[in-house]
């Protein structure tokens, strides 16, 4: 009797844990929304150059050729190099990329409010 009493109880228990993740887990979600990030724009007639200088001071990934990715916030960028700091996963870190070797960028267009 008393292990029958246990197993209900887990159950209704289980059941009422279930129906409050899914009631309040969409509400929560249905009050969020995405906002366009300012300033967040790629120039595909201009150069890796000179669309990284949009992105000083912002975080963004940056694809070698090689296959390697780094992700970090664009410090200075030169000539040849683009200066990363922060690199994602080596926070005591920064990156020095020569620019003939940047295949593509990535950076964050949208936002979750």
């Amino acid at each position: 009797m008393k292990k029958s009493i246990k197993i209900a109880s887990g159950a209704v228990l289980a059941v009422f844990l279930f129906v409050a993740i899914f009631m309040i887990f969409p509400a929560t979600a249905q009050t969020r929304s995405l906002v366009v990030v300012q300033g967040a724009q790629f120039d595909v007639s201009s150069s890796i150059k000179d669309n990284l200088k949009i992105y000083a001071g912002k975080d963004v990934l940056i694809h070698l050729r090689s296959g390697k990715t780094f992700q970090g916030y664009v410090k200075t960028i030169g000539d040849h190099f683009v200066h990363v700091e922060k690199i994602s996963g080596r926070d005591l870190y920064d990156a020095l990329i020569r620019m003939e070797d940047i295949s593509a960028i990535e950076a964050k267009f949208r936002d979750i409010k």
